[in-house]
């Protein structure tokens, strides 16, 4: 029985990728995640992977059970799908093409293959979650503040925009701690979603970037081990993005942030609870981060940070009411397409100083991403970071080819122990860092490049006798890598 294949099963949706049900997987992007994203597909399409240590595998049928719980698959009973012994040698995106899915239904499924060598066992049980099928399922309202404050600066006579983060927060009672809860959420340009203090999931620059007037995209989590019995609190705190315009001159402005969040609590008893954005919410401009703009940079002042600010219990009585704004205009849509998230850490090579208080760091790579810095100093120090690809003779940034992109982060000190920082709404494409303002001599190892993009998998390398075809192909690599963050882009370096 020697050549009689094993198989995988995944499931793959259109953008590519959803879940694997075990730890021996060919391709592990796949892999199944802690907080699955909801698919609001009626018809979610299934691969899967046959392994076997023989050659000339080819498969001639397939059978699929899907089941509405992991007892009756177990069982071997497909109550939502058998499609029974079916001859074909697909494995790739086959439409699922049973019962009709219905909003946060909760599916599990498996399958065996039949090949030129013999019929695999059944494989291990795998499993996806239906997000929103229909728009009345959201109870929640668009909620933010459609105003300037103190500092921001839109002047259709300029080409740069300036806007601060808001933070927005909200407490409610779970009584008993829910045996199942799931949060769906938007927010526009970017967002980050804490539960009691706890960031939610790994992605960044969330959600992907769409046509917000035609298609908005949310985000599904399993927050159920973050919440409490008794009393919780949901934080968010929304960036630009490109929501709001980061340049005026290139740009499409769609309005100031916004955000949209349902949570769904279910509790042992079998009762339901519902938490959603309503003007009950609280928000306030004057955080930490005073500035964010993809185009620009980030400016961060760690002397307004507000400990406790997404846990229950905080004091928010200065804190502004959040009023009900307009939609988007796009219809609300899962977000299906891979996580931007942190794909790889790069320490720096070198560091030179070409002027007095000015020293350039090298990453050795010109990558895309973030830069994390170290550093300890005097309350109130500012340490100006500014970005860029290549340089001068003398050791300076070349920034021509950046043209008006400010692409500079800021970072104020609280003058407590060594501080450890990153932006949260922004991303460079650089490397070579100006470091200006840094108290005391900064080292190689003060810094680490922090490489963003899609959650996509390196399933080959190539490698020639020829130095300049490799370094070709490592370009090319890298430039791929540096141009996925929710679509294809381009110039990441200037956005």
């Amino acid at each position: 029985m020697k050549n009689i294949p094993s198989i995988i099963c995944l499931l793959c949706l259109l953008a590519g990728c959803g879940t694997k049900p075990t730890v021996n997987v060919i391709n592990p992007r796949c892999e199944l995640l802690t907080n699955p994203q909801g698919i609001d597909l009626p018809a979610p399409r299934l691969s899967w992977e046959i392994t076997s240590d023989g050659r000339d595998i080819q498969q001639t049928h397939y059978q699929i059970l899907v089941a509405s719980s992991l007892e009756k698959l177990n069982a071997d009973e497909g109550d939502l799908w058998d499609s029974q012994k079916t001859a074909s040698d697909a494995s790739v995106f086959v439409p699922y093409a049973g019962k009709k899915l219905e909003s946060r239904m909760e599916c599990f499924w498996k399958v065996k293959a039949t090949t030129n060598k013999g019929t695999s066992a059944w494989s291990i049980p795998a499993s996806w979650t239906m997000a929103f099928m229909n728009p009345s399922d959201w109870q929640a309202r668009w909620i933010g503040l459609d105003k300037m404050f103190p500092g921001d600066v839109f002047d259709k006579t300029k080409m740069h925009t300036r806007l601060s983060a808001r933070y927005l927060r909200k407490e409610f009672d779970a009584g008993q701690k829910p045996v199942k809860a799931t949060v769906y959420v938007s927010g526009l340009g970017l967002y980050e979603l804490y539960v009691n203090g706890k960031k939610i999931g790994d992605r960044e620059l969330s959600p992907a970037l769409t046509e917000y007037t035609k298609v908005v995209k949310y985000n599904t989590f399993d927050v159920t081990d973050a919440l409490n019995s008794g009393k919780n609190a949901v934080g968010v705190i929304l960036g630009n993005g490109r929501y709001f315009a980061p340049h005026l001159t290139y740009l499409r402005h769609f309005g100031f942030p916004r955000m949209i969040l349902q949570l769904e609590l279910e509790y042992p008893d079998g009762n339901r609870q519902i938490v959603t954005s309503d003007d009950s919410w609280k928000m306030t401009v004057d955080g930490p981060i005073q500035a964010n703009n993809e185009y620009d940079g980030e400016e961060y002042d760690a002397l307004k940070e507000m400990p406790g600010w997404n846990t229950a219990g905080f004091d928010d009585n200065k804190w502004m009411q959040v009023e009900s704004v307009e939609a988007p205009g796009g219809r609300l849509e899962a977000q299906l397409a891979l996580n931007s998230k942190v794909m790889e850490t790069l320490r720096p090579v070198a560091i030179a100083q070409p002027k007095p208080g000015m020293y350039v760091l090298d990453m050795g790579q010109n990558m895309v991403g973030r830069l994390q810095m170290k550093v300890k100093g005097k309350t109130g120090d500012k340490v100006k970071l500014r970005f860029a690809e290549a340089l001068n003779s003398d050791g300076t940034l070349y920034t021509d080819n950046l043209r008006d992109a400010l692409v500079t982060d800021w970072y104020t000190l609280k003058g407590a122990d060594t501080e450890v920082w990153e932006p949260t709404f922004t991303y460079h494409g650089f490397r070579f860092v100006e470091i200006t303002g840094y108290p005391g001599t900064p080292t190689v190892n003060d810094f680490e490049g922090k490489v963003i993009y899609n959650e996509m998998v390196t399933t080959g390398q190539f490698e020639t006798s020829d130095a300049t075809i490799n370094q070709i192909y490592k370009n090319a690599y890298w430039g791929i890598r540096g141009n996925y963050h929710g679509i294809p882009t381009d110039c990441p370096q200037r956005k």
